[in-house]
């Protein structure tokens, strides 16, 4: 008889089915092994691939073109604008009234000093002086009669012919003729004087504008004379400009401290250029500052003198004007492609010996002869960038061509004409 544990085996125990949430998370973890597996097979890949091609270089130096500054003796000059006057200007104005005769002036031509510009009709006027001639004639007629009397009144009175009172009369009178001459050679003298009026010549040598009366017109004499024309010296002009403040100061300043000798009391050189041409081909030199600062514009009127012995020139032209602004001291210039800005700031690179790029910020200064003054960051041993400036950076390894440092200009001149005395 079998044992009823044989007869009936007992099953195998079953294990519960994993929850579902559990079952995910593993899968899950499986897919980022397997992907994590296929990064490193495709790095693999790459990196094989890098090995196998060219190696990668650094960029080679930028080639540049470098030079020295030029260091030499340089004085610094002030730009204005600037307008001409003429030295002399008059308005020709009648003198005398009557009608215009003749206008022999040509408008627009130069004139010399006493020539003849326009006739005013002379008849009245040459019959005035001829009365004039007759009453100085009749005058003096009088003064003789009134002499040949007091003559024979004084004889008479001293026999005791006639009386002291007449003898007196005849003493007044004869100083009532010499008077009345006298009356009648200023009268003719005036008409004189008024013939000649009727020749309006030209009192300076210049050029004349245009006729603004014609002949055949009415013209008034006196203070308040008919304007004929006018005239304007034309060698040399004037030069009138203004000075801010701060320039005034600076000129003060200068010419105590001995640097740079005041425009007042030297006749300081001026260079002056116009619309039309390049740099300053004109040579003039100060001649006037004036005793105050306009308050309205904070500023001071300055005068210099233009010679114009070619008549090229003409009051009302406007001008650039340059004035001395330091005196003679050793400056550093560069050219101007050399200067780069950083917003408010001016900088150049210098290369040093190991033929890297550095950062220097400079002060500069205004342009002399084309060249532009560093006041300071810059001595004449160091090396700047002149070409290839855009293919630079700070710290950045260069290859540099030295070229010679840029043709230097002589100086400009720092004296001028010597003063026959104080300017005003």
């Amino acid at each position: 008889m079998m044992p009823i544990d044989d007869r009936f085996p007992t099953a195998a125990p079953t294990r519960s089915p994993e929850p579902p949430k559990r079952h995910a998370a593993r899968g899950v973890r499986q897919a980022h092994r397997h992907a994590g597996a296929a990064l490193l097979w495709l790095a693999g890949l790459g990196l094989a691939a890098c090995n196998n091609g060219p190696a990668v270089h650094p960029p080679a130096p930028a080639k540049v073109t470098v030079t020295h500054p030029i260091e030499r003796d340089v004085v610094e000059w002030d730009e204005y604008t600037a307008r001409l006057e003429a030295v002399e200007s008059v308005e020709v104005r009648a003198r005398v009234s009557g009608y215009l005769e003749s206008a022999r002036l040509t408008d627009g031509s130069t004139v010399k000093e006493g020539e003849v510009l326009f006739v005013i009709d002379p008849r009245p006027y040459v019959a005035v002086l001829r009365r004039a001639e007759a009453e100085l004639q009749l005058s003096k007629a009088r003064l003789d009669l009134a002499q040949k009397r007091l003559e024979r009144a004084q004889k008479l009175v001293s026999r005791n012919a006639i009386s002291q009172e007449e003898a007196d009369t005849r003493a007044a009178e004869a100083r009532q003729a010499d008077a009345a001459v006298h009356a009648s050679a200023a009268e003719l003298e005036t008409a004189r004087l008024d013939v000649e009026f009727t020749e309006v010549r030209a009192p300076i040598s210049g050029r004349v504008s245009r006729k603004l009366v014609t002949e055949g017109n009415l013209v008034n004499g006196g203070t308040q004379g008919t304007l004929l024309t006018t005239i304007v010296k034309l060698d040399p002009l004037y030069v009138y400009f203004e000075a801010d403040e701060r320039s005034y100061l600076k000129y003060v300043r200068l010419a105590r401290g001995g640097t740079r000798p005041s425009s007042r009391d030297v006749k300081n050189p001026v260079q002056v250029g116009f619309a039309d041409e390049q740099g300053f081909p004109h040579q003039g030199y100060m001649d006037f500052v004036d005793n105050r600062l306009d308050p309205n514009t904070g500023t001071m009127v300055g005068r210099a003198v233009l010679p114009n012995p070619g008549l090229l020139l003409s009051p009302g032209l406007f001008a650039r004007l340059r004035l001395i602004g330091s005196g003679e001291y050793r400056g550093i210039l560069i050219p101007d492609a050399a200067l780069l800005s950083d917003q408010s700031q001016k900088f150049v690179y210098v290369i040093g010996a190991d033929n890297k790029a550095e950062y220097r910020v400079v002060t500069t200064g205004p342009l002399i002869d084309g060249l532009r003054i560093v006041k300071s960051g810059l001595t004449a041993q160091d090396r700047i960038v002149i070409g290839g400036v855009q293919r630079v950076h700070a710290g950045a390894l260069v290859d540099p061509t030295e070229v010679a440092p840029p043709t230097a200009l002589p100086a400009t001149p720092t004296v001028g004409p010597e003063p026959t005395g104080t300017a005003p």
